[in-house]
């Protein structure tokens, strides 16, 4: 199984009971630097507040499941980010 797809199944239910839609996982590395990114989507316009609010949900399960061994940044953002 993809680390995409581990993290999709870890925090897909929290995202929906939270009314955001989980658009896209990506874990990638830019440089030296591994990027955990979640691209959330939610009926209206998402704002910093709700980005905020996301990383603060997933974060503790990430921490407690502990997915990803390397050092990575948490990095919540819309959908239109993708684009």
């Amino acid at each position: 199984m993809k680390i995409e797809d581990t993290i999709r199944n870890l925090v897909e239910d929290v995202i929906l009971e939270n009314g955001y839609r989980l658009d896209t996982v990506e874990y990638v590395k830019e440089g030296r630097t591994f990027f955990l990114r979640i691209m959330i989507d939610k009926d209206g316009i998402i704002d910093v507040e709700d980005t905020v609010k996301v990383f603060h949900l997933v974060s503790p399960i990430l921490d407690k499941e502990d997915p990803i061994k390397e050092a990575y940044y948490l990095d919540v953002c819309s959908k239109e980010k993708g684009n």
